[in-house]
């Protein structure tokens, strides 16, 4: 006679995920916005959209993970921060376009359910959620045994948000004359990192414990500092001094995604030395023998988000992000793009 089998004992133990559901319940509802509808466990979020507020709304949706910076996590046995990272990765992209945060979900897949783990992941998610003003309305925490091996885990973000149609940005109105202004990064933000890895732990045999002189902090703490949400400075500037054109700096770096928001016909000239690049982008040049032009379309190097604006707007829109202590510098121009000349250039 054949054994009788369970889901639990092919790998998926459903009590143990109810239970962390359960157990997550008022993290979650700490994020709770106006406009939430119902609780959490329902099979989907709900959400109601105010007309009154929003009489011609434009929804904004992106998604994104946070790539093998995962891979940091799990080395340090540190968890609380790579939710941080997710939300993040995910609103940035949907303030390019002016629009308020509404509602996050997430994505949480493991070979077999830590509840410790999963529980500390989830906290990064509702801070960042917090902080970017946005509700966690739902997500799936999924066992895969036989996909991911014990104690890896992955992860993806999902965003929404709104803008009225009138005020949605594109990059469409960018002129010759604008200025372009960077707002800094934290560091490496979430981007990179296959390569980073490569030159830190297999070429360099770092550890994440080791100190390094130029960082003053031990390498994992460096690679782990959360990507930043720039919710309250974009948020403010829509109000009264919205910008041009905004560009979330990523994978590709400022070369691949100041492209996407310039019109033909406009070039971007960026100022080299206008920004202090930060001791960890220096360490993996110099460390990993990277050439430049690697540098500048896989990382940051110092600078999360582009704001394009009007000359004259310019002081204003200075003063105003310094007030909300932001650090932020003019790092160039937009000038007439001369024929088969790249989208952006360097001086």
């Amino acid at each position: 006679m054949t054994e009788e089998l369970t889901y639990k004992e092919a790998g998926v133990d459903i009590d143990k995920a109810d239970a962390f559901v359960d157990s997550i319940r008022a993290l979650v509802k700490s994020t709770f916005r106006t406009g939430v509808l119902g609780d959490v466990g329902g099979f989907g979020g709900l959400f109601h959209l105010d007309p009154h507020r929003h009489p011609d709304p434009v929804l904004v949706a992106a998604t994104d993970g946070v790539g093998t910076k995962l891979k940091v996590a799990i080395l340090m046995g540190r968890h609380d921060t790579i939710g941080i990272d997710l939300v993040a990765m995910c609103v940035n992209d949907i303030l390019v376009h002016g629009a308020t945060p509404l509602f996050f979900l997430d994505y949480l897949a493991m070979g077999e359910l830590a509840p410790d783990t999963a529980t500390r992941i989830l906290e990064g998610i509702a801070a960042g959620c917090r902080e970017a003003r946005m509700a966690l309305i739902g997500g799936e925490t999924a066992e895969m045994p036989g996909v991911y091996q014990p104690g890896d885990y992955d992860l993806a973000g999902f965003a929404v948000g709104v803008v009225e149609r009138s005020r949605l940005l594109d990059g469409s109105d960018i002129r010759v004359g604008d200025k372009i202004l960077g707002l800094a990064s934290s560091g490496l933000h979430a981007n990179g990192f296959s390569l980073v890895r490569k030159v830190f732990f297999e070429r360099l045999g770092l550890s994440v414990h080791q100190e390094l002189p130029e960082l003053g902090k031990p390498l994992g703490e460096e690679l782990l500092t959360p990507t930043r949400i720039y919710v309250e400075p974009v948020l403010n500037l829509m109000r009264d001094l919205p910008p041009r054109g905004i560009a979330h700096i990523t994978g590709g770096g400022l070369v691949g995604n100041l492209p996407r928001i310039l019109p033909r016909g406009c070039q971007a000239v960026l100022r080299r030395g206008s920004w202090p690049v930060p001791a960890i982008f220096r360490l993996l040049q110099e460390r990993g023998h990277i050439p430049e032009p690697e540098m500048w379309r896989t990382f940051n190097n110092g600078i999360g988000l582009v704001l394009v604006v009007r000359p004259q707007d310019l002081t204003d829109t200075l003063l105003r992000l310094q007030g909300l202590q932001e650090e932020v510098y003019v790092i160039g121009d937009i000038v007439a793009r001369p024929s088969e000349a790249p989208p952006v250039v360097f001086a």
